[in-house]
């Protein structure tokens, strides 16, 4: 119990670097998500081919080697400094986790019925018009549940910040463990529990997500 009530409050010290990271991360994501699923929507060939490759390079390789090439390899090979480890691997999340909501975004958006589409044409809508007034409405409530299930995978990947050095709540748990083998596993059995706590009202948010989804979406 004395190695526990010690443990704790050096975990906490991570706890702000986490949260920051998820929130930048989730924020940034989501904003990728829609500007590259509606990208991959568009009339313009280039825009569709250019938003299909950065989808396909950030689904198709591991987070991990991302946040280093992002961290080590783009000041070495690039010349281009981010600046931060905090704003790298704030980055790094955001591109993964957008490459991959950017597709629950473009298939949202096509599965609003085609009814409604012809609808907005009927009454002499533009493209933009019929995709904010109607389209995005629908298409949104059922993006939701697929983004707070992303939401919670993002939390978890905010532990890899600690690879380039972010004080995040493993860093802390790492940092004590090398000066405390024997602790080992209450460490990451408390860091468990710490991610398990952090991850209750996402889950809480997303079963809301769920039932809101299933209200007001037009079917064929």
């Amino acid at each position: 119990m004395d190695n526990i009530t010690e443990i704790i409050p050096i975990l906490l010290k991570g706890l702000k670097i986490t949260i920051i990271v998820l929130i930048g991360s989730a924020i940034l994501s989501y904003l990728i998500a829609f500007i590259s699923g509606l990208c991959s929507l568009s009339n313009n060939v280039i825009l569709r081919k250019f938003t299909g490759f950065y989808i396909e390079i950030f689904r198709g390789t591991s987070l991990i080697v991302q946040l280093f090439w992002l961290y080590y390899a783009l000041p070495i090979l690039f010349k281009i400094d981010l600046g931060s480890d905090l704003l790298a691997g704030i980055i790094a999340i955001a591109l993964n986790y957008g490459a991959y909501m950017s597709e629950v975004v473009r298939g949202s958006i096509l599965s609003v019925s085609k009814g409604q589409t012809e609808a907005g044409i009927a009454l002499n809508m533009t493209r933009a018009q019929r995709m904010r007034l109607i389209i995005l409405p629908q298409a949104v409530r059922m993006m939701l549940p697929e983004f707070g299930n992303y939401l919670i995978q993002m939390l978890k990947a905010t532990s890899l910040v600690s690879l380039i050095g972010l004080s995040d709540m493993l860093y802390y748990g790492n940092l004590y463990r090398s000066t405390h083998i024997a602790q080992a596993s209450t460490v990451y059995l408390l860091i468990l529990i710490a991610y398990f706590i952090l991850a209750l009202p996402l889950i809480w948010l997303v079963r809301k997500m769920e039932s809101f989804s299933k209200k007001g979406v037009a079917s064929e």
